[in-house]
């Protein structure tokens, strides 16, 4: 029985692991771009023999923003989920990493808004490289919890300090995100969620982007500088699953160092 183990890994080591996809018997490749129906997913998988993880694979596949790419032998069982879009759809019999690899050799013009209540940073980056950014607060009060018309007047002061944060936080993406001329790739929020649905909803500027919008990073403490310079980093990285027979032991993926 076939069982996965997952990892993130970075642009480096991704591209390492993929010289090690040596032409071996019986390999296939096969690429699943976004937004394919999990039908769709069924049909194309049908070539290639992927066993009892076929079912995680579908599932995986059909959930995600950016498509999949397998590596799959009787030696090496891969699965990999990129940081962008695979566009095209394909099967080879052989390990074939080009397109994967085009991927990721490419320094694509990256926008990040990080933002939560009261805290926020945008960047700019070209591939890994961070050309402008933006790390700044705002006096939001915590929510009263009195009643009365004291309570009243006070959240009518709480929308009206979140609404010139937000307003803030806009113009900044706009200072930052025009300085440079050539257009913008991608763009890739994180923070809390709610927090980002009501800037997006207040700056129009940042709707622009709309049908750009990578993988949302929720888990992102409170904004700050090193902050966003690790969340370039997050948005580089490919989630891997190595396949390995169940044989009741540990088994650690030997990723490049």
């Amino acid at each position: 029985m076939l069982i996965a183990q997952a990892l993130n890994v970075g642009r480096r080591k991704m591209l390492a692991l993929m010289d090690e996809f040596k032409e071996t018997d019986s390999a296939k490749s096969l690429y699943i771009p976004a937004a394919l129906s999990p039908q769709q997913i069924g049909k194309l998988t049908e070539k290639v023999n992927l066993g009892n993880a076929l079912p995680q694979i579908a599932e995986l596949a059909a959930h995600s923003k950016t498509g999949a790419a397998v590596f799959w032998s009787s030696l090496k069982k891969y699965m990999v989920i990129p940081p962008f879009p695979i566009i095209e759809q394909r099967v080879d019999d052989s390990f074939v990493a080009e397109p994967l690899r085009s991927l990721l050799v490419h320094d694509y013009r990256i926008a990040i808004v990080l933002v939560r209540l009261g805290a926020f940073a945008i960047g700019l980056c070209q591939g890994e490289s961070l050309l402008a950014s933006k790390v700044g607060s705002g006096n939001i009060h915590s929510r009263h919890r009195q009643g009365g018309s004291s309570q009243k007047r006070f959240q009518r002061h709480r929308e009206k300090q979140i609404e010139y944060f937000f307003t803030r936080v806009c113009s900044h993406a706009q200072e930052i995100l025009t300085k440079e001329t050539e257009p913008i790739d991608y763009i890739v929020y994180g923070g809390a969620w709610t927090t980002i649905l009501m800037l997006q909803k207040q700056c129009s500027f940042l709707r622009l982007f709309d049908s750009r919008n990578l993988q949302a990073l929720l888990d992102i403490p409170e904004p700050r500088q090193p902050v966003l310079e690790e969340a370039i980093q997050r948005v580089w990285s490919s989630r891997v699953f190595e396949w390995h027979e169940d044989t009741g032991c540990d088994h650690a993926a030997q990723l490049p160092h």
